[in-house]
């Protein structure tokens, strides 16, 4: 176990230091941060003094020990277009975004597992056939398309649901949530349907296949001779053995959710970290970009890291390797 942990520790850290290289080369690369943050009509002294206060006229090697050591202590920059810092900034859009993720995995998970099970256990059956097909076309359909069809429905024509925003919030201090509100219930409704869809057809078509297999097992053959219930034989020997890689998908799929909600995010304009990465691509506002990339960069690593360690819970023998 600790040997795996120190194994995962050290492919993390490798990759973090590959993702602040990129990151830098776009925060240092990509625009001029002098000529989006001075006045206009400075003057070239006005100029070479905010390049010098920024660090720009230092060696390329001096900027990137420099920037590794900002993003250390947590500092990213500032903001070309709002003038603020950059982890302010991503902090008060992530309640949003995880929000969101939360609620559109909960639900891909709640569904998209019982589904799975019930195609396996009657593979030829008219309902897994129909389960299957529905499930490919959505699949197929793309994430903003699917929005859009939601939200002429449920908000244009039916005027169930509100189509943008998060609704009212309730400030917990740390936190702003639209879990305490029911419009703010409402709005989450259309789009972690939308972000749901696509992770809750892999699940269900991943837990399909795997209790196939499962079950086609000696062990599971065996089980039945002796007469085990149906209930245990299923869900405690066939759906814990077929979980396994559900955990990966899912925990892969958390942090895609999170770095490619922008689509959803932009659909139903929910002010998340999708919406602020959006608007960043058309200022340009580099520092939001680079900070986002390193932001999203360690949460894969993290789930990942996470995963692994969920892997020992779920299969002991891994404990010992």
């Amino acid at each position: 176990m600790l040997r795996l942990l120190s194994v995962r520790l050290f492919q993390a850290i490798l990759v973090m230091v590959a993702v602040t290289a990129i990151a830098f080369v776009m925060f240092r690369f990509v625009g001029d941060p002098v000529a989006a943050m001075v006045r206009e009509g400075a003057t070239q002294a006005e100029k070479e003094a905010l390049r010098m206060a920024l660090g720009l006229d230092k060696p390329i090697l001096t900027q990137f020990v420099d920037f590794v050591g900002q993003v250390l202590t947590g500092d990213l920059g500032t903001s070309f277009r709002y003038q603020q810092p950059v982890v302010s900034l991503l902090m008060s859009r992530l309640p949003a975004t995880l929000e969101l993720v939360i609620v559109a995995t909960v639900l891909a998970l709640a569904v998209g597992i019982p589904l799975g099970v019930l195609c396996a256990l009657k593979p030829n059956s008219v309902f897994s056939r129909l389960t299957q097909a529905t499930t490919l076309v959505g699949i197929s359909m793309p994430t903003f398309v699917t929005g859009l069809l939601l939200i002429l429905v449920f908000a244009v024509n039916l005027r169930w649901l509100p189509s943008s925003g998060r609704g009212d919030l309730v400030d917990l201090g740390f936190w702003q949530t639209g879990f305490l509100s029911l419009s703010g219930l409402k709005s989450l409704i259309l789009p972690s349907i939308t972000l749901a869809l696509f992770q809750l057809t892999l699940i269900m078509r991943l837990v399909r296949s795997e209790m196939i297999d499962v079950l086609s097992s000696d062990y599971i053959r065996f089980a039945f001779a002796r007469g085990l219930p149906r209930a245990h034989i299923y869900g405690r020997l066939a759906l814990r053995n077929a979980l396994m890689p559900v955990v990966t998908v899912t925990g892969l799929q958390i942090g895609q959710l999170i770095a490619f909600a922008i689509v959803t995010e932009t659909v139903f304009q929910w002010p998340g970290m999708g919406l602020l990465f959006t608007n960043a691509v058309g200022y340009p506002d580099v520092p939001v970009l680079a900070a986002y990339l390193l932001f999203v960069g360690f949460l894969f690593v993290m789930i990942n890291m996470a995963v692994d360690i969920l892997y020992t819970f779920i299969d002991p023998r891994l404990r010992t390797r």
